[in-house]
C-alpha cells in the first residue's frame, strides 16, 4: 500500500536557500542569473552534444534571466535554463515544492521516442506504475489530459528554444514523472486495446518499505546484495563489508544495482570493488573539459581501485544493472565489467559524466553540471556502456 508524505525536506531545501540569499539585492540575484550561462560554457562538459558547440539559449531565456529579482524567481530560472540541456543530470541544488520531479530518482517509467511514438522501455519495479499494470512496450497517448506529442512541444515552446538531441524522449520522461506536489494524469495504451487513464501518485509522496542500505539474500546461485540506493551513504560500506562476511570461499556474488538512481561517490564504489581485486587496477577514465577549454592542453586520467586489507573475494562476480541504475551505479557497473564481472540487464539510465557543483557568487544557489567526461578502461564513454540484456 502507498502512503502519502508531505515532502518537508523539499520545504526546507528550499527555505534555507531562500533565508541565505534574503540579503542580497535584486542586481545582485540577476547577476547571478546571468552568470549561468557562462558557467555553463566554461563547465559543462558535453557541449558537442549541440549542432553549433553551444547550449541552447533563446531569447526568452535571456529576457527571464534579465528579469530575475529575488530568491524564487533565480531559483525557478535556474531550473527552466538548465532544462533545456535536455540532460537528467544537470540539475539545481535546490527546489521549490512543485518542482519537476528529478529523472530518474523519482521517475517510475522510462520513455523513448521510436517512430514518432512514444514508448514505455522500462517500468520501476513496485512504483506506482508498475502496480497500474503499464508494462514495457506501452504506448504514452496522452500526459495531463494533453496528447503526449503536444505535450512535449509545449514543454520545449514554454522554454523558447528548439528541442536537442533526445530533447523529445528527455520532456516525455519528465512530464511523465510529473510535478513534485500532485499526481500524474497518464494515458496509456498496449497493443490494440483502448487507451486507460491513471492518476499515479508523484514519487516524492510515496513512502517506501524501510530498508538498510544494502540486503542480502542466498540463492542456489551465490550470494546476491542489493544496493538500496545507498552509493553516496556512509552506511554502506560498513553494510557491505558485512554482507560481503557471508560470501563463502569461491562463491558467486551478485551486485545488484537496478535501485541506484541516486548516484553516490566513489569512496564507497571503490570500496565495493576492492574486495575483487589483488592488486591495483583501472576501472574508470576521466577527462576534464573546463581545463581543456581554457588552454587547449587536454587533460585526462585513470582512475584505479585497489585491494583493501583483509577483504578479498575470489569467486565469480556478476552485475546486475537497469535503467534505474544511475551515475555512481553506472561507474560501479563498468569498474566491475572492467575486473572482469559478467554485467547484465543494459541499458542503464545514461547519465552524462561526473557532477561537480557550482556556488552562485551572490546567492548561494548550487547549480550542478557534468563536468568530467568518464569512460570505461576500454574509452568507450560510460552513457554508451553495452552489456548482456536482461
Amino acid at each position: 500500500m502507498h502512503h502519502f508524505l508531505v515532502c518537508t525536506a523539499l520545504a526546507a531545501s528550499l527555505l534555507s536557500f531562500t533565508v541565505a540569499a534574503q540579503a542580497q539585492s535584486a542586481e545582485q540575484y540577476r547577476d547571478d542569473a546571468l552568470s549561468i550561462d557562462r558557467l555553463i560554457d566554461e563547465n559543462y562538459a558535453y557541449l558537442d552534444r549541440f549542432a553549433d558547440g553551444k547550449a541552447p539559449a533563446g531569447a526568452r531565456m535571456q529576457v527571464e534571466a534579465e528579469a530575475v529579482k529575488d530568491a524564487r524567481s533565480l531559483l525557478r530560472y535556474a531550473e527552466r535554463r538548465l532544462s533545456t540541456l535536455a540532460d537528467h543530470h544537470a540539475i539545481t541544488g535546490s527546489s521549490f515544492s512543485d518542482s519537476r520531479a528529478l529523472v530518474p530518482s523519482y521517475s517510475d517509467l522510462w520513455i523513448e521516442r521510436i517512430g514518432g511514438v512514444y514508448r514505455v522501455m522500462a517500468v520501476r519495479d513496485d512504483s506506482p506504475a508498475d502496480t497500474s499494470g503499464i508494462v514495457v512496450g506501452d504506448r504514452v497517448v496522452q500526459i495531463d489530459n494533453r496528447p503526449v506529442g503536444q505535450a512535449v512541444a509545449d514543454f520545449w515552446s514554454d522554454l523558447g528554444v528548439t528541442p536537442p538531441p533526445e530533447g523529445e524522449a528527455y520532456a516525455a520522461r519528465v512530464l511523465a514523472a510529473g510535478r513534485r506536489d500532485r499526481p500524474r494524469i497518464l494515458t496509456v495504451q498496449s497493443g490494440n486495446d483502448a487507451p486507460r487513464t491513471l492518476s499515479l501518485p508523484s514519487l516524492y509522496a510515496v513512502e517506501r518499505a524501510e530498508r538498510g542500505p544494502v540486503t542480502v539474500a542466498r540463492t542456489a546461485d551465490g550470494l546476491t546484495i542489493r544496493i538500496n540506493d545507498s552509493l553516496g551513504d556512509d552506511a554502506t560500506l560498513a553494510a557491505f563489508d558485512q554482507a560481503m562476511q557471508q560470501a563463502r570461499a569461491g562463491e558467486t556474488v551478485t551486485i545488484d544495482l537496478r535501485d541506484t538512481p541516486g548516484g553516490g561517490n566513489t569512496v564507497i564504489a571503490r570500496a565495493i570493488m576492492g574486495w575483487f581485486v589483488s592488486e591495483p587496477r583501472p576501472y574508470q577514465v576521466h577527462r576534464y573539459m573546463a581545463e581543456e577549454r581554457r588552454t587547449s592542453i587536454p587533460r585526462q586520467w585513470i582512475e584505479q581501485v585497489l585491494p583493501r586489507e583483509g577483504r578479498h573475494h575470489t569467486g565469480p562476480v556478476k552485475v546486475r544493472v537497469g535503467r534505474w541504475t544511475g551515475s555512481m551505479g553506472e561507474g560501479l557497473a563498468i569498474g566491475l565489467d572492467a575486473l572482469g564481472a559478467e554485467v547484465r540487464g543494459c541499458p542503464m539510465a545514461g547519465l552524462l559524466g561526473a557532477i561537480y557543483d557550482y556556488r552562485l557568487e551572490h546567492s548561494g544557489l548550487v547549480i550542478k553540471l557534468p563536468t568530467e567526461r568518464l569512460s570505461s578502461v576500454s574509452g568507450l564513454p560510460r552513457e554508451h556502456f553495452s552489456c548482456i540484456p536482461a
